[in-house]
């Protein structure tokens, strides 16, 4: 689930930080970005957390597989 969770936190944190102005500055910390970075992660795992709970078919726990060879199937 790791990739979806870091998907969901930099789709939220996109659509937060959409009007904010473009800079960039390799020597200043952004710490309004750090906090919106923070808040997106919660509000990800938030939202996964009532998804699983709620309706856990979306994300089966393992997958199983469709096809088991019988005796008669095997080649010889």
């Amino acid at each position: 689930m790791g990739p979806s969770m870091l998907i969901a936190t930099c789709l939220i944190l996109a659509i937060r930080t959409a009007e904010w102005p473009a800079r960039l500055h390799e020597t200043a910390s952004n710490t309004d970005l750090d906090s919106e970075i923070e808040y997106a992660h919660r509000l990800a795992i938030r939202v996964f957390s009532t998804l699983i709970a709620k309706h856990s078919v979306m994300f089966p726990s393992r997958q199983k597989p469709w096809y088991q060879p019988d005796g008669e199937d095997e080649p010889k």
